[in-house]
């Protein structure tokens, strides 16, 4: 596995399973998941690498929806 900070600001599914020394099967079932935050464009999927690490983390991204609900009040 190589440092995070090799990899570039957008991960691809390639990446995720490289990074988690994972199949490419359990890398799409992952990204496909809803666990964080993907974007397709056309057949690709892409990751923010701050999202993916975030969760990585343990964060969940409804914790940054909480968070923002509660400043609004």
């Amino acid at each position: 596995m190589n440092s995070l900070d090799q990899y570039p600001d957008v991960l691809n599914v390639d990446d995720i399973q490289e990074i988690l020394g994972i199949g490419r099967r359990q890398a799409y079932e992952l990204v496909s998941s809803g666990q964080f935050h993907t974007v397709r464009v056309g057949k690709r999927i892409k990751i923010l690498k701050a999202v993916f690490v975030r969760w990585l983390d343990g964060e969940e991204e409804t914790d940054n929806i909480h968070e923002k609900i509660s400043n609004l009040d």
